[in-house]
C-alpha cells in the first residue's frame, strides 16, 4: 500500500553509484559478489552499518584496506544528513534531514531518564490534510524510502553520541501517513529491529496511523510489526469529517471494527492518541463518547493538548478541562495519561514539523 507517491530519490552522479547505507543484508552480498569477495563480507559490512552506524569505508577497519578502496570506487555512504538542528528548552532537540535529492524532513530527538525516544518522519509532506497538523498544510511530495527512514535513526543517535545497546524507542509520528508508505516503513523495520544490526525490539516501535482501515488491516498481518496508534481526534463523524478528511472515507464505526479485529499479542493493547481542542473537542460529552469507542478493545488513551501553530485557528484546552477528562475516562476503567509533547518551543512537538519550501 505505498499510495501515489511511491518513486524514490534519485541517484546523484558521484563516486559510488551504489548507496550502501540503508540496503539490506541480501543487496550488501549481491555487492561483495560483484566485487568478487566471499559472502561473510556482507555479514561485516552489515554489521558496521547498522550495530555501529558506521559512515565511512574508513571505519571498516575489519576489512583489508585494498577491499575498502574498491568499495569506496563501487559504493558511497550517505546517510541522510542534518542540515539544521534546534534544541528545546526541554531537552529535546528538532533535526531537518537533507535527503540526496534535496528534500528535507524533520524528526525529534526526545532524551528520558532511562530512555531515549526519536520521532520519525515516513514521506515528505502528508496527504491527509488533518486541519490541525502542520505537516498536512504541506501537501504531500513522495514517500521516503527505507534507507531513508533507517537513515534518520542513525543520524540523530550518532549526532547524539548515543552509546550502542542503550534502550531506543521510535515513534512514526513526525511527517507523513506510515500506511500510505508501508512497504518501505516494514522495509525499515526489518533493518531496525535486526538481531544483527541496531537491534531494537519490536514492541519499542509505535506506528501512528490517522485512521486508513486497509492499513491497518495489511498491517494486522504481519507477524512482527510495530505496536500500532490511532490518532483519533474527534467522537463524533461529523466533526471528525471536518478536522481529518480520511474519515470521509473510513468513519469511527469503521475504526472501531478494524481496531476490534486488529491482531494484539498478550499484554499488548492499542493506543488511542486524543488531541484536545479548547471549545471543539474537549467536552465532557467527548469525554464521554472517547471512553464508549475505547471500550471496545484493549488500549490505553493519551489526552495531547493542542500544540498551536500559525494559522491553525485552534487553541489548547484549559487544564481544570484536561483534569476532568481523565478523571472520567480513570473512572470508566480506561489507562488515560497526558502526553506533554515536548518541543513546544522549536516547533517540535506533535502537529508542529513542517517544511514550508521543498525542492521539486
Amino acid at each position: 500500500m505505498t499510495g501515489g507517491w511511491d518513486r524514490p530519490a534519485p541517484e546523484p552522479a558521484e563516486q559510488g553509484s551504489v548507496n550502501a547505507a540503508g540496503l539490506d543484508l541480501a543487496a550488501l552480498r549481491g555487492l561483495v559478489q560483484e566485487l568478487g569477495e566471499r559472502g561473510f563480507r556482507a555479514e561485516q559490512i552489515y554489521q558496521g552499518l547498522y550495530r555501529h552506524r558506521w559512515s565511512s569505508w574508513d571505519q571498516f577497519t575489519s576489512l583489508a584496506k585494498e577491499l575498502r578502496a574498491r568499495l569506496e570506487r563501487r559504493a558511497r555512504l550517505s546517510w541522510p544528513g542534518i542540515t539544521d538542528s534546534a534544541g528545546s528548552d526541554d531537552g529535546s532537540t528538532k533535526h531537518a534531514f537533507r535527503l540526496e535529492d534535496g528534500s528535507v524532513v524533520e524528526g525529534v530527538h526526545m532524551p528520558y531518564a532511562n530512555r531515549t525516544t526519536l520521532c520519525l518522519s515516513s514521506q515528505v509532506g502528508c496527504a491527509m490534510g488533518c486541519t490541525f497538523c502542520a505537516t498536512g498544510l504541506m501537501g504531500i511530495k513522495r514517500n521516503l524510502i527505507a534507507a531513508e527512514i533507517v537513515g534518520q535513526v542513525v543520524a540523530m543517535l550518532n549526532f547524539h553520541q548515543h552509546p550502542e545497546g542503550a534502550p531506543v524507542n521510535l515513534v512514526f509520528m513526525g511527517m507523513g501517513e506510515p500506511l500510505h508508505n508501508l512497504d518501505h516503513v516494514m522495509a525499515a523495520f526489518a533493518l531496525l529491529t535486526d538481531p544483527e544490526g541496531l537491534a531494537i525490539p519490536p514492541r519499542r516501535i509505535t506506528l501512528s496511523t490517522s485512521g486508513l482501515v486497509s492499513g491497518i488491516r495489511r498491517l494486522g498481518s504481519f507477524q512482527r510489526r510495530p505496536r500500532l496508534a490511532l490518532s483519533l481526534n474527534a467522537t463524533t463523524d461529523a466533526y471528525r469529517d471536518r478536522i481529518m478528511p480520511v474519515n470521509r472515507a473510513w468513519n469511527l464505526a469503521a475504526l472501531a471494527e478494524a481496531l476490534q479485529a486488529f491482531p494484539l499479542e498478550p499484554g499488548e493493547r492499542i493506543t488511542l492518541e486524543y488531541v484536545l481542542l479548547k471549545g471543539v473537542t474537549d467536552s465532557l460529552e467527548d469525554g464521554r463518547r472517547l471512553a464508549a469507542f475505547a471500550g471496545r478493545f484493549p488500549c490505553k488513551v493519551n489526552l495531547i493538548p493542542f500544540n498551536p501553530h500559525e494559522g491553525s485557528g485552534f487553541e489548547p484546552p484549559l487544564e481544570s478541562r484536561i483534569g476532568e477528562l481523565c478523571a472520567l475516562l480513570a473512572g470508566r476503567g480506561l489507562t488515560v495519561s497526558v502526553r506533554r509533547s515536548r518541543g513546544q518551543d522549536v516547533a517540535g512537538a506533535c502537529g508542529q514539523l513542517a517544511r514550508r519550501k521543498l525542492r521539486d
